[in-house]
């Protein structure tokens, strides 16, 4: 299970997570399933909003023995990928992930988490086989991943030109590796506007997440 967040929002989590797990989903036999903690999923990948329940109204309906199963709110996104959406209930504290992340396994196949912005769960990222802090060349961004206690296994960098920092700044702030380096592209962005993304990765994209993926 790989959980994709960040610290700052505009840094790309979305379009990184949907990315990997259109990667994902392509490789596997099995395809993949990504979920939406965010909210944004569906649009980037040029979806209807979903009008059935999501994860939030997994997470409210906390009744044991009624509660829905995951896979009755999962919604084929493509051919191979499945999307649970957020869903319309506001968030609540009835957020076991660890129940979550149970349930999860039942699926058996590739998982990417989209966590948007903020420090993901404790117990979201025990469960994870990689956590990836998507991130700007940013001070504000650094600045803020520096001071969390917890720290992801990982970093994708998007670079944009004109950054006074870079990648080995990144690393001596954070104390983590960067994993993969996504080069700020005007290709990246027409897809995800035009709502292409599902149907045509831009192969930057594919080509430097691959190491992820």
């Amino acid at each position: 299970m790989i959980i994709c967040w960040s610290v700052k929002g505009g840094s790309g989590t979305t379009v990184v997570a949907s990315t990997l797990a259109l990667m994902r989903a392509a490789e596997s036999q099995r395809g993949a399933l990504l979920v939406d903690l965010a909210g944004d999923v569906p649009a980037v990948l040029g979806l209807a909003e979903p009008s059935g329940p999501g994860i939030s109204d997994w997470f409210a309906n906390c009744d044991h023995g009624s509660r829905m199963a995951l896979q009755s709110i999962a919604v084929q996104a493509t051919a191979n990928l499945q999307i649970i959406a957020r869903g319309a209930k506001p968030s609540d504290t009835n957020t076991n992930f660890t129940e979550l992340c149970a349930a999860l396994k039942t699926f058996d196949l590739p998982i990417i988490i989209d966590a948007g912005c903020g420090l993901p769960s404790a117990d979201l990222l025990a469960h994870a086989t990689s956590s990836l802090l998507v991130t700007r060349p940013c001070y504000l961004s650094l600045r803020r991943a520096a001071q969390l206690s917890v720290s992801p296994t990982g970093i994708v960098l998007i670079n944009e030109a004109g950054r006074a920092l870079g990648k080995h700044d990144v690393e001596a702030v954070i104390g983590v590796p960067v994993v993969a380096e996504i080069t700020f592209d005007a290709a990246i962005a027409r897809a995800v506007d035009a709502g292409l993304l599902a149907s045509r990765i831009p192969t930057i994209m594919s080509k430097q997440l691959s190491a992820v993926a």
